[in-house]
């Protein structure tokens, strides 16, 4: 029986977020600070993690897979906490669901605003510094600001991330290997394209200091799922006025429980449990 056969008042039901991996919870915070009293299921494909450099078509596979599962558990809308997976399945998975669905731009606008060199770079996936969206936000902001944007990527980022070693020596080591030469050639904003950068913020500014401003999409998303759910009456009041009812979260992961807890106790501040997800592997095939 799943949550929307136990309890079918919309604004009681719970909110699932998707991501690869553990990365999607930096922008589960900044939801969860807009949306104290709501409840979430958290989605981590930590079996198929990361996704960055898998073709696009998989991507999409998994990706509708993973919010069809989230829908099927009573969820009244779903935050793709993913930029990767965005940049090449949001319509198509908005297409086939019959819930609002949230998804991630690259954060490129705030970042020309805030430049005074004129050169802003996005550290992101090869998936997302390619995806259609990316190019879109460009030419809306970047182009005609005449603001230059440089693309990064580094395959090993993720996985330093989702093993809980954000904030270690060789994380560091590479950080300043990638973001010297963007220092060098003048760019003074920096695009975390990837829901796993925000956990790098302490090294990039240990590393770095304030060469760079740093911008991520996680903010702008929570103020836009919680516009959406006022405008359908789809919001949690919480417990009576006075009192505090603080949500819950739950993680599900289709990655080895055990792991995903050590690593999201790392990355989450409050309480969160972690269940352990199988599901078919024919979207694969």
């Amino acid at each position: 029986m799943n949550i929307q056969e136990l309890d079918a008042a919309p604004n009681s039901r719970p909110i699932g977020v998707f991501d690869s991996g553990a990365g999607g919870l930096s922008i589960l915070s900044e939801l969860q600070k807009a949306l104290p009293h709501e409840d979430f299921l958290y989605f981590a494909d930590s079996a198929h993690c990361p996704y960055g450099e898998r073709a696009p078509a998989e991507i999409e596979a998994l990706t509708l897979r993973a919010v069809q599962w989230l829908e099927a558990q009573g969820c009244k809308l779903v935050v793709i906490a993913c930029n990767t997976a965005c940049a090449f399945s949001l319509a198509s998975v908005r297409a086939a669901v019959g819930i609002p669905v949230v998804g991630l731009v690259p954060a490129l606008k705030p970042a020309v605003q805030h430049t005074t060199s004129g050169v802003v770079a996005v550290f992101a996936t090869p998936v997302t510094l390619e995806g259609s969206l990316l190019r879109e936000v460009t030419r809306q902001f970047a182009d005609p600001a005449g603001v230059k944007v440089l693309k990064l990527w580094h395959r090993d980022l993720v996985p330093l991330v989702e093993a809980g070693h954000a904030d270690a020596p060789q994380t560091r080591a590479l950080l300043r290997e990638l973001l010297t030469p963007l220092a060098q050639a003048g760019a003074d904003a920096l695009v975390l394209g990837c829901t796993h950068y925000p956990f790098l913020v302490p090294a990039i500014q240990a590393e770095f200091g304030d060469t760079f401003t740093l911008h991520d999409s996680g903010a702008g998303v929570a103020k836009q799922t919680r516009a959406l759910l006022e405008q359908a009456g789809h919001l949690n009041p919480g417990a009576a006025p006075g009192q505090i009812k603080p949500g819950q979260v739950t993680l599900y992961t289709t990655g080895e429980a055990r792991q995903v807890a050590e690593v999201a106790a790392q990355l989450w501040p409050g309480d969160i449990r972690v269940c352990a997800l199988s599901l078919p592997e024919e979207v694969l095939a």
